[in-house]
């Protein structure tokens, strides 16, 4: 979608933004008699849908990798950081078959809004932040966590990716259950959950 920016000029410069159905509507107008002072110009902002934004997904759907990546690409950055959490085959001497994650959806992405809140407070600099978690059964090499970052920089963008992912660990509330392949399973904390260690 593409915006339009609009100056008029009257005593003083001013600028509005709104989209392309309602500029065309105003462009359909000509101005009224005595407003002949102003004179409006349409010109295509692109870069107006560049700027910084959250992408915050919880889903029972398989993760892309690109879409992921693909959505926090930005002309103003040199740097994509991107953070896959997989399902590993194996867990002290078991063998792991699959995973299985639960949450309270709300609860989770209101925990992650913090997250990018953190990271923007730390980072100022940070464009976009896209980050995906997978509920359901997860099999093994299948993606559960996706985190991209972009920034002009790729020192911002990895100390960010790798701050999300530790206080994600740590905060937000979403359960993982181990199956084995005798079928055997565990309900698991991470180690640095410390939304369990509080209760």
């Amino acid at each position: 979608m593409s915006f339009l920016l609009f100056v008029r000029y009257t005593s003083s410069w001013e600028i509005s933004f709104c989209s392309s159905s309602q500029a065309t509507r105003l462009l359909s107008s000509p101005p009224s008699a005595g407003a002949s002072s102003w004179l409006t110009y349409a010109v295509t902002m692109c870069e107006l849908e560049d700027q910084p934004k959250d992408l915050i997904k919880v889903t029972y759907e398989k993760l892309s990798t690109d879409e992921v990546a693909e959505s926090v690409k930005s002309p103003t950055c040199g740097a994509v950081s991107v953070f896959i959490g997989t399902t590993r085959n194996h867990f002290e001497g078991k063998k792991v078959v699959r995973l299985e994650y639960e949450a309270y959806i709300p609860m989770a992405e209101a925990e992650i809004k913090k997250i990018c809140r953190g990271i923007r407070n730390r980072w100022p600099a940070i464009q976009h932040i896209s980050i995906h978690h997978r509920l359901g059964l997860v099999n093994v090499t299948e993606a559960s966590v996706i985190i991209a970052i972009s920034g002009p920089h790729r020192n911002e963008s990895l100390e960010a990716v790798k701050y999300c992912i530790d206080t994600l660990k740590a905060t937000v509330p979403i359960w993982k259950k181990e199956i084995y392949d005798n079928e055997e399973y565990i309900w698991k904390e991470n180690k640095e959950c410390q939304w369990v260690k509080n209760n």
